[in-house]
């Protein structure tokens, strides 16, 4: 008899003494390791028989299905040690796992029998060779050999020579071994999973095996009830048929986001079918029999209201949808109807769904005025969210973010009803919501002090937290247009037009010999105090009291003086926007400024002669500004108030309102004598709609789109424009403006706003079924920004931009009402109009204006974020984005200030694992270490991208990682690091990119690859491409750990050792080849 401790005498140096030509092996024990096979593999060939019996139930076919998990994930990983047991991750690490297969494979057809015990009866190991006996035997793996250590505190093996013992075993064994009741015989099953290590692999399979191993807990974790439900039938409606793939794949995410956290920001960009997206998540919601309301800005309610009623034009119409429709202005009223609903007796708390259209007009939250006047954000919260059932929110907004994340913070707060911690309870982060966000405004700011050059996405997200992006993850989804191109089959969707370069316009003011210019006129412009719109800086500071309790409704919040220096700034920015829009806009903005000078000095004068007299503060008319100044908080800001005029220092108010008078004379007079015929750049405007009706870029396409920020100018150009075009080319113009319906040059036609959209864009809007047999075409339409957002007018393919928006995010917008995908022309154009003058003299002068009005509004308010945010962004910033867009149309996502939330989010691919394990059950069963063979592309250069698994917990304490303990790294064959493992995002798009679609092994590169590796046996070369990739792991952490020793909060070097290889199990190897 002998005993081996297996550390300094092993089992294995034995066997090799042992086993002889023609020796009969009988072992029983748990589970066969391919590496102990070639431990021993010399002598293993010579034998004449190996028999093996699993001891527990190992590769059975089962009668049963799946059995409980507990008895399952055991039996798991007995059958995966047979391609190596955890303690065996180093050789698995070597990458000659195919190799090693293939062999044990083939020397298992000649010499081997496996037989697997069916029972639950306990058995124990043991094995024979001719007259030896080895026991106990737990597996036959490197470590039961003696070769690797194991977990294992003692492992002493005894050995037995007598013909006795050796002949009651084997009579044991076979006793056992042909009793059919107890085994299965399994050894097919047993070569069918070896084989698998070594046959060629799809990329689109390994693309899955990853997924599978990176996100196999999200399976785990995921409740039926956050799945969209397959009962409710709704893959069976209408809707469902007429979306594309990538919509199809944002409804089941959208609606386990909202199952799961309550709401959800859908935020693809511009021209990417949001509507439809959300009208399939609608009717998901209303086959389970949920009220379901849609908020929307008002221009948008004719697109809501045609798909739930039984309009011809309705494509969706068998889907019979029922939800409500209303406006975002709804909210703050309490009585009167809307849309045909009855305010007044509305039950807003009773919605289980509220869809929330261009949801960033709700981005400004509580706001700083929360007491004087409940706003809209307030009310969306407190009327609809938090009252009543249980509301989930759905957003949908192609800008969620505005240069600052508290707008994406406070439109998720809809979701999470304003109490956080309903949200950080379901998040699996490590700090508040509160706190993520604080984090990323801060490195956001830091990131945005940087000189443009370095100012890249990719610095951001180096700097921005985990927890930040596991936020975005878990309630945004946001995909770009390049992104759709990329990774989804674009020939069903059809194309996006291809856009021309962008034609810049400059035309002089007029062509007059007066030839006044704009600098001329600004020169004036500063001149003027506009102290019209501020009487309250001239009451007698005893009397003012009297006033403040007048105007603050409960205290604080914004004072009537703020108000009107509000109102002031924004009027002296109006006057500069107005005139580079029109000298007609201007005109009339000079003309109604001068009027109520006047009348208020006729006041004053008429109270010196009578004693009595009383002034208006003034308000300004939704005409005179633009969308996003409207849209600010002055005009709905505290009631108006009284001044009586004895409280007022009136004297000096007059001299300066008299100053003001003569100044506005003056600019008056200068620019009186520009009619149309004189104004140059109308007469631009006419020359450029001529010469493309004339050579359009799309064959037969006359269609023109123009947009401008005022409606005077809009109404100006629709006079002047239609006139022209109808008499030359006998073609109809229309105009829309906030305050316009629709007014359209076709005799007898009923304008508004849906009928006028249908007859200039008539595929897109359906004009056949609408108005069937109407061959009645708008080809020129002119319009505000009031249809900037949210409509579909794909036919046209001119846009022109009148005037330049100071906020480019809107000149993106615009354009994206023709640039969207399945356009039916080839080709796209932008015309932008620009002041004549330099950019930089351009910018230099906005900044002027800007910082003048801005020194007065820092004294009234106490604080100057009621001031529209756009404007006051970085000017240097928008001076950078107005050059770019001279030169190329650009996507919101480059344009935003960088932050895109489509740069963060991985749900994408828990969706597409959840989408293929629906079909193929088996990756579980799949063994550690596969490899596929890709393409490499122009961007994606030849190289090794590993997957690897953080063993023991040591990697990722600062937590950078964001799928942590899963790291990847893409290393070029010259063992440079093409992509490090912190960005995940990107690293999956580009395996997904390189697998999607190759759904067989791409043969000539297998070839290629087995003949460089002498088929697999020689495989140095990835074996030192994987070293430099766990040292690339180990490096990166050291230089975060460095840095960390110098930052706020302790260190994260001291936390923990990674010494290396072992640290690592490899999961998984694509060669980009």
């Amino acid at each position: 008899m002998k005993i081996f401790d297996n550390v300094t005498e092993i089992v294995k140096d034995d066997l090799i003494q042992i086993i002889k030509k023609g020796s009969k092996v009988s072992i029983a024990a748990e589970c066969f390791s391919m590496y102990a096979y070639s431990a021993l593999k010399k002598q293993l060939e010579n034998i004449d028989e190996l028999r093996f019996i699993f001891t527990s139930p190992t590769f059975i076919t089962e009668a049963v299905p799946k059995q409980q998990r507990e008895f399952y994930i055991p039996r798991l990983s007995r059958e995966s040690s047979l391609y190596g047991t955890e303690f065996e991750i180093k050789l698995r690490n070597e990458l000659t796992q195919k190799d090693i297969s293939k062999e044990c494979a083939d020397w298992i057809k000649r010499k081997v029998t496996f037989k697997s015990n069916v029972t639950n009866e306990k058995m124990t190991g043991f094995m024979t060779i001719d007259q030896s006996t080895y026991m106990p035997i737990n597996g036959f793996t490197t470590v039961d050999l003696g070769c690797e250590r194991g977990n294992n505190a003692y492992y002493p093996v005894q050995k037995t020579e007598s013909y006795e013992n050796a002949k009651y075993f084997l009579n044991l064994f076979e006793q056992i071994w042909n009793d059919k009741k107890i085994l299965q015989e399994v050894t097919d099953k047993v070569i069918e999973s070896i084989s698998v290590a070594y046959q060629e692999n799809s990329p689109e399979f390994i693309y899955f095996f990853i997924l599978y191993n990176i996100f196999h807990e999200f399976l785990d974790d995921i409740s039926e009830d956050e799945l969209p439900n397959e009962a409710t039938g709704f893959k069976q409606s209408k809707i469902w048929g007429m979306l594309y793939d990538f919509q199809k794949d944002a409804v089941l995410a959208i609606i386990n986001k909202l199952e799961k956290y309550n709401g959800c920001i859908l935020a693809d960009s511009v021209g990417l079918g949001k509507t439809f997206t959300a009208l399939a998540v609608i009717k998901y919601y209303e086959n389970r029999n949920r009220s379901v309301l849609v908020l929307c800005p008002k221009k948008l309610s004719e697109n809501w209201n045609t798909y739930k009623t039984n309009y011809i034009n309705n494509p969706i119409a068998e889907d019979r949808l029922r939800y409500d429709v209303l406006y975002h202005t709804d909210l703050s009223r309490t009585k009167g109807t809307s849309n045909g609903i009855d305010l007044e007796r509305l039950n807003w708390g009773n919605y289980d769904l509220v869809v929330i259209d261009e949801s960033h007009n709700f981005r400004n939250g509580a706001g700083t005025h929360a007491n004087t006047q409940e706003n809209r954000y307030m009310k969306l919260m407190d009327k609809v969210i938090r009252a009543g059932v249980k509301t989930k929110a759905l957003m949908l907004s192609a800008t969620p973010v505005n240069n600052r994340f508290v707008d994406l913070k406070n439109q998720l707060a809809i979701a999470y009803e304003g109490d956080s911690e309903n949200m950080n309870q379901k998040l699996d982060t490590s700090k508040t919501i509160e706190e993520i966000f604080k984090q990323a405004q801060r490195a956001f700011n830091a990131w945005s002090k940087l000189e443009p050059k370095e100012r890249t996405t990719n610095v951001l997200l180096k700097t921005l937290d985990f927890d930040f992006f596991e936020l975005l993850d878990s309630v945004t989804i946001a995909r770009s247009r390049k992104h759709i191109e990329k990774y989804y089959n674009v020939s069903e969707i059809g194309k996006f037009p291809e856009r021309r370069k962008p034609i810049s316009l400059r035309p002089r003011l007029t062509d007059l010999n007066s030839a006044i210019n704009y600098n001329e006129i600004y020169e004036q412009l500063m001149l003027l105090s506009l102290c019209i719109y501020t009487p309250s800086n001239y009451i007698f500071p005893s009397k003012m009291q009297k006033y403040i309790d007048l105007t603050h409704n409960k205290g604080n919040g914004l004072t009537q003086i703020g108000r009107e220096e509000g109102i002031r700034r924004l009027m002296s920015i109006n006057l500069l926007k107005r005139l580079e829009s029109s000298v007609n806009s201007f005109q009339l903005t000079l003309n109604r400024i001068k009027a109520l000078i006047e009348d208020t000095i006729q006041a004053i004068d008429d109270f010196e002669k009578y004693g009595a007299a009383n002034i208006d503060m003034y308000e300004a008319s939704e005409s005179e500004l633009d969308i996003d100044d409207a849209n600010t908080d002055y005009f709905t800001v505290g009631k108006k108030v009284k001044i009586d005029l004895a409280d007022m220092d009136y004297k000096t108010w007059r001299n300066e309102l008299k100053a003001d008078a003569e100044v506005l004379e003056l600019l008056t007079f200068m620019v009186s004598d520009i009619t149309p015929e004189h104004d140059s750049k109308l007469q631009e405007l006419l020359k450029l709609i001529s010469d493309k009706i004339e050579n359009p870029i799309n064959p037969g396409n006359k269609k023109v789109l123009v947009f401008s920020a005022f409606s005077d100018t809009a109404e100006y150009l629709y006079d002047n424009v239609s006139a022209y075009i109808k008499k030359k080319y006998g073609l109809d113009t229309a105009v829309i403006t906030g305050s316009i319906d629709g007014k359209t040059t076709i005799k007898g036609f009923k304008s508004n706003l849906n009928n006028v959209l249908t007859c200039f864009s008539p595929k897109s809007k359906g004009r056949d079924v609408l108005m069937p047999g109407s061959k009645t075409e708008i080809d020129i339409l002119i319009a505000t920004d009031c249809i900037s957002e949210g409509q579909n007018l794909q036919d046209c393919d001119y846009l022109v931009n009148y005037d330049i928006h100071w906020n480019p995010v809107r000149i993106i917008q615009r354009f994206g009402r023709i640039d969207r995908i399945g356009s039916r022309n080839e080709q796209i154009q932008l015309v932008n109009f620009w002041p004549d003058m330099d950019l930089d003299e351009y910018i230099n002068l906005k900044g002027r204006v800007e910082t003048r009005m801005k020194i007065s509004i820092m004294t009234s308010t106490g604080d100057d974020d009621l001031i529209n945010p756009e404007e006051k962004g970085d000017l240097e910033y928008r001076k950078e984005q107005l050059k770019r867009l001279q030169e190329e149309v650009v996507d919101i996502e480059d344009m935003s200030n960088g932050i895109s939330i489509v740069d963060l989010g991985l749900n994408e691919f828990r969706l597409d694992l959840l989408e293929y394990v629906k079909n193929h059950d088996d990756l579980d069963k799949k063994p550690k270490g596969l490899h596929a063979v890709v393409p490499a592309t122009d961007e994606l250069s030849e190289g090794v991208i590993f997957i690897l698994r953080n063993v023991n917990n040591s990697v990722n304490i600062d937590n950078q990682n964001r799928i942590h303990p899963f790291y990847m790294v893409y290393i070029g064959i010259d063992g440079e690091v093409i992509c490090d493992y912190l960005n995940p995002k990107k690293m999956l798009d580009d395996i997904r990119l390189l697998c999607r679609g190759k759904s067989e092994p791409i043969k000539n590169l297998c070839q290629r690859f087995n003949e460089e590796t002498d088929d697999g046996r020689d495989m140095s070369e990835m074996s030192e491409l994987l070293s430099e990739a766990i040292n690339s792991i180990i490096d990166s952490k050291e230089e975060s750990d460095i840095d960390s020793l110098f930052a706020a909060g302790g260190t994260s070097a001291l936390m923990s050792e990674v010494s290396g290889l072992d640290d690592f199990e490899l999961i998984s190897f694509l060669v980009v080849k």
